[in-house]
């Protein structure tokens, strides 16, 4: 009796979260990207815990069993580049979401975006986690460069390094309790997604107009999962010609040959999803001025509800915002592509200008734009 009644409650939980969800009716397939991440964290934990049955956290074994889930295990090449091409995907909505949160004032929510926020945090440490475990040329020397950069830290930062690391250098310890942590932490990711939901559900979703009424608003099921189902299945196309045409495209060459510590690469780089934190990071010749940089190109995005003082919430509606918007997400690319270049002239003086321009942008274009915005909405009134 009491596991019916719990069955029940569970059922309950889920319907009121996400079934009864009060939903606008104007919403377009810009909102489709919050349940393809649901979709792909799912299918994430359940590639990785194939792989991990077939894995040990070895720096001897490490790279030889990763060759051989491709060789010798039964669908193991498609696993394997299923749970790697899919991260690569996984971001890419993150990325959009997030896009659509900036462009129709999605910040506006406190509680929602900052948990966002939170689960993009996790998802950056989960995936940097995952990075090293093939313990590949690129995945070791990544993971000493970003360890490394807590040496930062006054008064026991070189403690924290070694700490991280497990010993003077990055070892087999490390590789363990990498391996520990990128296993536990999607689960933690299912929590904090369940929290962010229950936020949404608590002021309903934002939507391109910015406002939200009863009488402009329905449940989600069964208006809204068409739309959904319809995103999915285009993402997942676009996810099955990477897998099976190019699975390689996302990957680095550099990581095809086992992990050397007497062999450095001569370009080291994160995957394509952390370049432009790379590219923020090495703009500032100082070690201690770059991590700084980069912590306050994510914490930037807290203080967001703050700074934006505009009675409209849609870019659409904003002009001087739309501009100011495309001109960020051309920096975003620009970030992109100056991270995965050599640190030299012209890259250099590029990154740097790019790098400027996103802080000025959240920290001066921002706040300005909803200013005189209000000032011309005030004048024609």
């Amino acid at each position: 009796m009491s596991g019916s009644i719990r069955k029940e409650s569970v059922f309950q939980f889920v319907n009121n979260l996400v079934v009864d969800l009060v939903t606008p009716v104007n919403i377009s397939y810009l909102w489709n990207w919050g349940s393809l991440l649901g979709f792909f964290l799912v299918g994430q934990i359940i590639t990785g815990i194939f792989l991990a049955m077939f894995y040990c956290p070895h720096e001897t074994l490490g790279f030889r069993l990763v060759a051989e889930l491709g060789l010798n295990i039964n669908s193991g090449f498609f696993f394997r580049y299923l749970h790697a091409n899919g991260s690569s995907v996984f971001f890419l909505c993150v990325y959009f979401h997030i896009a659509k949160g900036l462009y129709y004032g999605g910040y506006l929510k406190r509680k929602v975006w900052w948990t966002g926020i939170v689960i993009y945090f996790v998802m950056v440490a989960t995936a940097f986690l995952g990075y090293v475990l093939p313990w590949g040329q690129m995945s070791f020397w990544a993971g000493a460069v970003i360890t490394n950069l807590f040496s930062v830290v006054p008064y026991g930062g070189e403690e924290i390094v070694h700490w991280v690391w497990g010993g003077l250098s990055v070892s087999n310890a490390t590789l363990n309790s990498f391996y520990s942590l990128h296993y536990l932490l999607p689960f933690i990711l299912v929590g904090l997604m369940g929290v962010h939901l229950f936020f949404l559900h608590e002021g309903g979703s934002n939507n391109p107009l910015g406002v939200l009424s009863g009488a402009d608003s329905m449940t989600f099921y069964p208006h809204f999962i068409i739309k959904d189902i319809s995103g999915n299945l285009i993402i997942l196309f676009i996810t099955g010609v990477i897998l099976f045409l190019y699975p390689y495209w996302l990957g680095d060459a550099e990581n095809f040959k086992c992990a050397d510590p007497l062999v450095t690469p001569v370009h080291i780089k994160p995957e394509w999803y952390f370049l432009f934190l790379y590219a923020i990071l090495r703009s500032i010749p100082n070690k201690i001025g770059g991590v700084l940089a980069l912590a306050g190109s994510l914490l930037v995005w807290f203080i967001l509800p703050f700074i934006f003082y505009g009675r409209l919430r849609g870019a659409s509606f904003r002009p001087i915002g739309k501009l100011f918007f495309w001109c960020l997400i051309f920096d975003f690319f620009l970030l992109i592509i100056i991270g995965g270049r050599p640190i030299e002239y012209p890259y250099i003086s590029v990154g740097q200008f790019a790098a400027v321009f996103y802080f000025f942008y959240f920290l001066v274009l921002m706040p300005w734009a909803g200013w005189l915005e209000n000032r011309l909405l005030s004048v024609k009134c």
